[in-house]
């Protein structure tokens, strides 16, 4: 592609709504010239209701997403843009909504491991092109923006961060493109995000520079704050010493992190398997640090450190450390106001006014150590996930210093034999092997969003074997997966990654999700034969009573099928806020051999949430499982402004305690491909309409705007329809469909016969059909349907028509 085919179309809008700038990359994009619509409500531009868009967008600062808009010639079209709310120095307050627009090809993916490299480094990364847009961003990246890699591709640094740090770094980033060498630069890319910026050219085999890459080494120091890298600045934990390391960790968090921090430690640690609130009674801390900005005068902040604390059993310190997991409170909670007015405990969070505090349990080596509460005053925004991030990464530092300091005790920790160090050693082993089975990103796919959460077990018994996976399928579709294998261990984690390697493989040939289960159920069975054989004494081998819930969402149909073993039923949100169950049949746990499974199928509008778990996190109500629903729909119901914050409201809602068995959560919202990105026909069962399908597929691509991809399109076209007519039966059906960088070509026939790939001879008039798709297509395969197949190729838009030339025409071959 040219280079100027890349633009980014930017508009502002007022506080009221109304257009008040247009770029030539929007009168591009849309047809508009400016008169035409500066002045406007900008929900004329929209093909859908605008009270719908103001909704989203109250009260945030930023929004990003796909948006209908309406084109001058009357098309709609379904664009992802990014938009900030800017307030001038004048108090002024607009919107300045920005949205990519490039048909440039997206650079290829590397071999596996400067793949891994790239996506799981420690520092964020990404890398920008010649004309200073971006293209590849690392999952720290995506982190410390706050946005996915999809909704800032194609855009400049100053339309990802707006403001004058990034028009900064971005001419640094120029500096880099034309004089080839590496340049440094202070980046602040936003509140929560800042450090040294190194911005390295890349250059091709000829040394020329085709793009930029931009790390961030750290965390940039404020004049007067300590650095919160790695790389420099004070480190909690870097001492022996228990006081010292809670005073480092008041250093490194106080004022960047908190306003005001209290560390309180157990005289003794609690080990793992003992109850973290082993009695009615009070709980005794005392003192380690107290540090608050601006330092001043200490009367009336209570206990001083060294001094002992004594927390009521509802006191925030109190249900941190018997929860054993960050809690949040804002002055408004009845717990934090009760606790804050008359507790002598608490005088230093009186003492400095603030409003938000977090508390987080002190947790190293299996053994709880104390809880350190960060408060921050009014002014201040509240604590959200990066600074959550910030506040467990810092404490879990904080509490190995303290742990290293503890009188070593031949026993371990709690008087057994290898104690807490033992069992650390082993949960961390199974840990380790549980997160590297896990999937460490999730996919690009366009029907769903999706977030997820994963909790392992804090007890004795170990990490279990509970997983869930996110599979892109032909035709748009994607499966999603939960499932829970019994027991607790390196064996449940062995066999969980057996099974979700199985679930891939099965679920890529396209088998319906009943008799997907039921190839999963033999494979249980062989396991466990194979498993009792070897050791008969085994518990559950093989992972017998194994659950699992699959489900594949069409964005097409709008259509979600779904089959479960034994798995709890997953919820649904639909768009008007009211929560339900899927009625979906629950089937035998795997491994028991012989019984049915029965898939159901289900549409789900536009914007509906589909909710998997696994049953250890409804056991966290104590096995009062009434309660448990009734909360679950209580969290599902609450309003919020992403996914994320779906999951945190479940699982801040539900777990009332250190959960005993894993916890697997998967929330997707569900969107949908529109008529505008879809086209079929009826073919006649005749070789001649092979020629009306080549013209039906170049004008509808036309129409698309997508007459580059034509060429390669109608050859697969040609070749697939040939091989329906030729080998399969009435009635045959070609379809397209349009997905972001991608077109999907799909031939339907009513015979299950498969078509095969087979190498053709030098004097064969065919065979060479499908070696023809297969070097054109990114992908190709076949679905089997209840009744009949569908052959599918996919293609990238951004690859110049698949991945190599195609040669001459030939014949096709069933």
């Amino acid at each position: 592609m040219e280079r100027q085919s890349t633009y980014t179309a930017t508009a502002t809008i007022d506080e009221h709504g109304i257009l008040t700038g247009w770029s030539d990359g929007a009168e591009r994009l849309l047809g508009y010239d400016s008169p035409a619509v500066v002045g406007r409500p900008a929900t004329a531009l929209l093909a859908a209701d605008g009270s719908t868009a103001r909704r989203i967008v109250a009260g945030r600062e930023r929004w990003n997403g796909t948006v209908p808009l309406r084109h001058r010639d009357g098309r709609t079209l379904e664009l992802g843009v990014l938009a900030h709310r800017r307030t001038s120095a004048a108090g002024v307050v607009d919107w300045l909504v920005v949205s990519a627009v490039t048909a440039r090809p997206q650079p290829p993916r590397g071999e596996p491991l400067e793949e891994w490299t790239f996506l799981q480094s420690p520092f964020p990364l990404a890398i920008f092109d010649a004309d200073l847009r971006l293209v590849r961003a690392n999952r720290r990246m995506e982190h410390a923006l706050a946005l996915p890699e999809a909704a800032m591709r194609g855009l400049r640094l100053p339309h990802i961060a707006p403001g004058a740090a990034s028009e900064e770094t971005e001419g640094a980033l120029r500096r880099a493109l034309e004089s080839g060498r590496p340049q440094e630069a202070l980046a602040r890319l936003g509140r929560r995000f800042g450090g040294t910026a190194v911005l390295t050219p890349l250059k091709d085999a000829g040394g020329q520079v085709r793009a930029v890459c931009l790390s961030v080494q750290g965390p940039a120091p404020d004049a007067g704050r300590p650095d919160l890298s790695d790389e420099g600045g004070s480190r909690p934990g870097t001492t022996a010493d228990r006081a010292r390391t809670a005073q480092e960790l008041g250093e490194v968090t106080v004022p960047r992190l908190a306003d005001v921090i209290a560390v309180d430690l157990l005289d003794s640690p609690r080990d793992a398997d003992e109850d973290p609130a082993p009695g009615p009674g009070p709980v005794v801390l005392r003192r380690a640090a107290l540090r608050a900005v601006p330092e001043g005068d200490r009367s009336g902040q209570g206990a001083g450190v060294g001094e002992a604390v004594v927390c009521p059993v509802d006191s925030p310190p109190a249900q941190c450390l018997a929860a054993g997991r960050p809690l949040l409170y804002d002055t408004t909670d009845p717990v934090l106001a009760e606790w804050a007015a008359v507790d002598p405990g608490a005088a230093w969070l009186r003492a400095s006014g603030a409003r938000a505090l977090l508390a987080v349990p002190l947790l190293a080596q299996g053994s709880t150590l104390g809880v350190a509460l960060f408060g921050r005053r009014p002014g201040r925004g509240g604590f959200g996930p990066e600074e959550l991030r910030l506040a467990q990464e810092f404490t879990a530092r904080a509490a190995a210093g303290v742990r290293q300091a503890l009188p070593h005790h031949p026993k371990g920790v709690g008087g057994t034999p290898g104690g807490a160090l033992s069992f650390a050693r082993a949960r961390t082993t199974t840990m380790a092997l549980q997160q590297s089975l896990l999937p460490h990103t999730l996919p690009d796919q366009a029907a769903l969003e999706i977030a997820t959460r994963y909790l392992p077990a804090a007890s004795r018994a170990g990490v279990g074997g509970d997983w869930f996976d996110v599979i892109p399928l032909s035709g748009a579709r994607v499966a999603l997966v939960v499932g829970d294998v019994v027991g607790h261990g390196i064996r449940a984690s062995a066999t969980m990654g057996r099974l979700r390697t199985a679930v891939r493989t099965l679920a890529d040939v396209d088998l319906p999700a009943d008799e997907l289960l039921t190839h999963l159920d033999d494979l249980v069975l062989r396991l466990a034969a194979d498993e009792g054989s070897a050791d008969p004494a085994a518990e559950t081998a093989g992972g017998i009573g194994t659950t699992c819930l699959y489900a594949v969402y069409d964005p097409v149909a709008r259509r979600c099928t779904l089959a479960r073993a034994g798995h709890p039923p997953p919820a649904v949100v639909t768009p008007d806020g009211s929560v339900r169950f899927l009625d979906v049949p629950a089937g035998p746990p795997l491994g028991l051999g012989g019984l049915p499974f029965e898939a159901v199928e289900t549409d789900l509008p536009e914007g509906t949430l589909l909710v998997l778990y696994t049953d250890g996190l409804l056991e966290a109500r104590e096995h009062d499982i009434d309660e448990a629903l009734d909360t679950l729909f209580a969290a599902l119901g609450r309003p919020a402004r992403s996914l994320d914050a779906v999951c945190d409201h479940v699982l801040t809602e539900l777990l009332t305690h250190r959960p005993d068995d894993d916890i697997a959560l998967l929330v997707a919202r569900t969107r949908v491909l529109h008529k505008d990105r879809v086209a079929a026909w009826e073919l006649l069962d005749d070789p001649e309409d092979v020629s009306r399908a080549r013209r039906l597929v170049r004008d509808q691509l036309a129409a698309w705007e997508l007459a580059d991809a034509s060429f390669p399109t109608e050859l697969m076209v040609s070749e697939l329809v040939t091989n329906a007519i030729r080998y399969g039966r009435p009635p045959i059906q070609l379809r397209l469909i349009h997905q972001d960088s991608t077109l999907i070509c799909e031939v339907y026939d009513s015979s299950g016969t498969s078509p095969h790939m087979r190498r053709a001879r030098i004097f064969d008039e065919g065979g060479r059909g499908l070696l023809l798709v297969a070097q054109l297509a990114e992908r190709w395969g076949t679905r089997h349907d209840r009744v009949g197949k569908t052959v599918w190729a996919e293609q990238s838009l951004s690859g110049a028509g698949g991945r190599s030339g195609a040669g001459e025409r030939s014949g096709a071959t069933g």
